[in-house]
């Protein structure tokens, strides 16, 4: 069950350095060869869907950006010269950014940025998804920007990879099967005079439910356009 996880952030293409500011997912399923656990979180219920294994635990480095900064996580399997980077190709499915208050709250996550699947091909191809098709073309690269004007503060951003190859019936139902949640959180500090607060969001566990549209999706036999949690 190969995973991914952020190993760095570039703030407006600048490399912050390796693990800087990430809360690093700890052991869910055994080490691996990178020393950190690149498995999917399954259970919608768990804590660890808010920033992975040990999530909730502070990084020794906060990253500083201003408002509109462009932020890059760079995702890999163990190291950043991995060869089946940065997730491997049957897992299709969407990217997901939210942002939160540091420390979060309840419905404190605001959704930034998302993609799904963007072109339909020709049964039985599963489209061309955000995770496969796209941030994996680039090398692992996934691309935000820190919301104009924001208030200074401390904040989270949760970036998140989700696979749907196993994803056609819910992990509820079969705990051997469902979607793979892969969500990483960085810690940044927007400084600059910003005046725009986050509105409400949605929190973490709690915004997926089993039973939604975009966590039970069959990868190989479902054709909408786009599907998101």
């Amino acid at each position: 069950m190969l995973g991914q996880y952020a190993q760095g952030v570039f703030v407006n293409g600048v490399d912050q350095g390796l693990f800087k500011g990430i809360r690093t997912p700890a052991y869910n399923a055994g080490p691996n060869a990178g020393g950190y656990s690149n498995s999917p979180v399954k259970d919608l219920d768990s804590i660890d869907m808010r920033c992975n294994v040990l999530g909730d635990i502070q990084a020794p480095d906060t990253i500083k950006v201003l408002p509109g900064d462009n932020l890059t996580f760079d995702w890999h399997h163990d190291y950043r010269n991995d060869t089946d980077e940065p997730i491997a190709y049957s897992h299709h499915g969407p990217s997901i950014v939210y942002i939160s208050p540091d420390p979060p709250t309840n419905n404190s996550f605001v959704k930034l940025w998302h993609e799904g699947k963007y072109e339909e091909l020709p049964f039985p191809q599963p489209g061309k998804w955000s995770t496969t098709a796209n941030i994996r073309a680039k090398h692992g690269k996934m691309n935000v920007r820190v919301p104009k004007d924001l208030q200074p503060g401390y904040y989270l951003i949760r970036a998140e990879m989700i696979g749907f190859h196993e994803g056609e019936v819910s992990y509820k139902q079969n705990p051997r099967r469902g979607a793979q949640f892969y969500p990483n959180c960085v810690q940044i500090e927007v400084v600059g005079n910003g005046t725009v607060s986050l509105p409400e969001g949605v929190s973490f566990p709690g915004a997926y439910k089993y039973e939604d549209p975009g966590i039970v999706y069959d990868v190989r036999h479902s054709h909408p356009p786009s599907i998101y949690p």
